[in-house]
């Protein structure tokens, strides 16, 4: 609950009373294995989830077996209204849309909080949109590579440059709309130029601002203000260069 409560923070302090109303608001905590479904798809739910340890997708299977990520979780709360499955072994809290209705009651600034992090959902989602339809291969992989690195910085799971990614090159390829060939292909041309690498299901950065420039990236859909700056202090993050790569 720590980490979802440091992003949730992020930049705006939550009250001691406030963080405590949230941790009590939960029911129950969950287990699930790698591969679980946590909400299965089109399932109507009455509660909302906190990630609390562990990463989760959701995703889209159409008919013909074929997958599309639409997103990867790390420990956050989420509200999941499609197929959401767990990538690694996952400890979910049960929050009660109940319980939420009566923190927007009695809590208005927390309320706000969590609005936010909805927005901020929605945000991210929209930047997912313009790099599938419009960025190369190595574009997509190091935006992807930049997100995490300051989304996972923000709740402490990063060391330097380094932070775990427990998917596979399919999974990356599934989230990205490449065939594992491509995706294999274009982790291998982020490691040649000196960018980044993933391998053993950890993602090192070598050398931030040329990723940033590969990537177009321009972490303000993300929503950390200038606090962003300070999550990287191995080179200062600035906008990155309007160019095909």
């Amino acid at each position: 609950m720590q980490r979802f409560l440091e992003r949730l923070a992020w930049p705006d302090p939550l009250p001691e009373g406030e963080q405590n109303r949230l941790i009590k608001s939960v029911s129950q905590t969950v287990l699930f294995n790698a591969g679980d479904e946590i909400v299965p798809a089109e399932t109507p739910v009455d509660f909302s989830s906190i990630i609390l340890d562990g990463f989760c997708c959701r995703q889209q299977v159409l008919k013909t077996g074929s997958r599309q990520i639409t997103a990867f979780h790390v420990p956050m709360l989420k509200t999941l209204l499609d197929s959401a499955v767990a990538l690694t072994a996952c400890r979910v809290a049960i929050v009660p849309h109940e319980r939420l209705r009566e923190i927007t009651i009695v809590q208005p600034h927390l309320a706000r909080m969590l609005w936010k992090s909805t927005l901020i959902d929605a945000s991210v989602y929209r930047q997912w949109l313009v790099c599938l339809g419009r960025q190369s291969a190595l574009s997509r992989l190091a935006h992807l590579f930049c997100e995490f690195y300051l989304r996972l910085e923000v709740v402490g799971l990063t060391k330097q440059m380094s932070y775990p990614l427990p998917v596979t090159q399919s999974d990356l390829s599934d989230a990205m709309g490449l065939s594992l060939v491509h995706t294999n292909r274009t982790c291998a041309q982020l490691r040649q130029k000196g960018l980044a690498t993933f391998a053993q299901r950890t993602v090192t950065i070598h050398d931030w601002e040329r990723l940033q420039e590969a990537a177009e990236f321009e972490p303000e859909y993300l929503h950390l203000g200038n606090h962003h700056l300070k999550l990287c202090p191995q080179a200062q993050i600035r906008p990155a260069l309007h160019h095909s790569t």
